[in-house]
């Protein structure tokens, strides 16, 4: 059986820890691999490892760090197909999805690539009589980074790349569920020319993620994943001085108007809701219909979710694969058997799915719950599956106020046709990022990823602008250059003169 081990100092690392997990393929159901569980003793060598490397890649000038980075983003290129198959095999998702996942990954790349530019200060002359004073970014150290098994390509480049080009050293410690593509991404940037130890891949559970919290070299945290867990990186990472940046979970909405084209309405909620099999922080999980729309939306919504492809990802005419392991499969199942007990009306139900040939496959069919109401969990609680709730609101006020009044601020959506009714949902609406007419609104590279309320955890989102100054100290000089004996000493704070 494969053994997947950790990344440490340019190579391949066994390190001491004697505990492992199991790595399934979701299709068959199959158990593929076995990967290594990281100890305190790995992840010291890690750290130390990227120590080693920090004062040489922080003093590489930015534009020696960018051209790496033009190398790496090219090689992503040659091998996305293989990367996207990896992610297939451990995750489950399409192959068209995965590729889009790395595509997307890839895009930060390039960004990073203009970083001369992006580092770029500010220089104010003469803010004093011959003093002048200007702003330098700096590195912060070793930073590290804890990713979900959804997007085990996207989501670490979004921490990674940004770190790394910012003149950090970076350990990321991945999904424990489909670590393979990490190692990969460390192989490809070894081979675009970064310096042994720069970036380094720790596998493990919750002993790894509580040693990077704990490791007093380490200056920041990155973090994706569910909301309880966001809170609690983010608490004890402030205990120990760190910088965090930590997305945590999403009900996202989509506003249906009673002007919206219910195909492009439809379309939307297909592709957001069930891509991925729902496993996605940017799912689209609750559709609220404003008006009489709601029975024209469900009348086509409900035979197309009926007819989903379902079936193993690597099948290129598949729309939806399996779920990421037999465990999820019976918490989104469950979740199902819960909207029943409180009142939700289940107008598609699939559970229980088995696929010829794929019988131990982690398969779940497309469900849509009709009447949602807001006091039910499965409208509170984020379900991570291929579950959508309808909720039906008489007026537009109060489809707002309860998009406004989750608890959850990720991402949300509103299908109209109306430009006043669409501004003023952008403008008010509590959530992080928004879409106007389209389901999934990540934002490109060059902005940045992030969500409000218990949806982020700390002041930074990720990749962007953003990505550039949560990996990065201000630093601002004040300088003046005498040309003789001056009058002495000044007890005043400085002030203009």
């Amino acid at each position: 059986m494969k053994e997947i081990h950790h990344f440490v100092n340019g190579k391949i690392f066994h390190g001491e820890g004697k505990r492992t997990g199991d790595v399934y393929n979701p299709a068959h159901g199959e158990k593929i691999a076995k990967v290594a569980f990281a100890n305190s003793k790995d992840i010291s060598k890690a750290v130390e490892s990227a120590k080693k490397a920090f004062p040489g890649w922080s003093s590489t000038p930015s534009i020696t760090r960018s051209r790496v980075m033009f190398k790496f983003k090219a090689l992503l290129e040659k091998h996305a197909d293989e990367l996207a198959e990896i992610i297939t095999t451990e995750h489950g998702k399409v192959l068209s999805d995965s590729k889009g996942s790395v595509i997307r990954g890839t895009e930060v790349v390039e960004f990073v690539c203009g970083l001369p530019q992006l580092l770029k200060g500010e220089f104010s002359e003469n803010v004093g009589k011959e003093i002048d004073s200007w702003s330098i970014r700096q590195p912060l150290g070793i930073c590290a980074g804890i990713t979900p098994f959804n997007f085990p390509a996207m989501v670490p480049m979004w921490m990674l790349v940004p770190s790394i080009a910012c003149g950090n050293c970076f350990i990321l410690k991945p999904s424990e569920k489909d670590p393979s593509c990490s190692i990969r991404l460390a192989e490809l940037f070894k081979e675009a020319g970064l310096p042994d130890g720069v970036f380094n891949v720790i596998n493990g559970d919750k002993e790894a993620v509580d040693g990077l919290i704990q490791n007093q070299d380490i200056s920041s945290i990155s973090f994706v994943g569910s909301t309880p867990i966001a809170q609690y990186i983010y608490q004890e990472s402030a205990k120990h001085n760190k910088r965090v940046q930590a997305l945590g979970g999403a009900k996202n909405h989509m506003i249906i108007m009673p002007d919206a084209d219910v195909d492009q309405v439809v379309d939307g909620l297909i592709g957001a809701g069930y891509g991925s099999a729902g496993e996605r922080c940017m799912a689209l999980s609750v559709a609220v219909t404003v008006g009489d729309i709601a029975d024209k939306v469900m009348e086509k919504l409900v035979p197309r979710v009926q007819s989903l492809k379902i079936g193993p990802g690597i099948d290129p005419e598949i729309e939806m694969g399996p779920l990421i392991t037999q465990q999820h499969l019976e918490k989104v199942s469950s979740y199902v058997d819960l909207g029943v007990k409180e009142g939700a009306k289940l107008v598609t139900d699939g559970r229980g799915l088995k696929l010829q040939g794929y019988e131990k496959g982690f398969f779940m069919g497309g469900c849509v719950f009709d009447d949602v109401k807001p006091n039910m969990r499965i409208y509170k609680e984020e379900i991570f599956g291929p579950v959508m709730s309808i909720v039906r609101e008489e007026n537009y006020e109060s489809a707002l106020q309860i998009v406004n009044e989750h608890e959850f601020g990720n991402g949300t959506t509103i299908y109209t046709r109306d430009g006043d009714t669409a501004r003023n949902f952008v403008n008010r609406v509590n959530i992080g990022m928004v879409g106007v007419n389209v389901p999934i609104p990540v934002p490109m590279a060059f902005h940045s990823f992030g969500g409000w309320k218990r949806s982020l955890f700390g002041d930074h989102a990720m990749h962007g602008i953003e990505g550039i100054r949560f990996f990065t100290k201000l630093k601002t000089v004040t300088s003046r250059w005498p040309t003789g004996i001056r009058s002495g000493a000044e007890f005043v704070i400085p002030t203009m003169k």
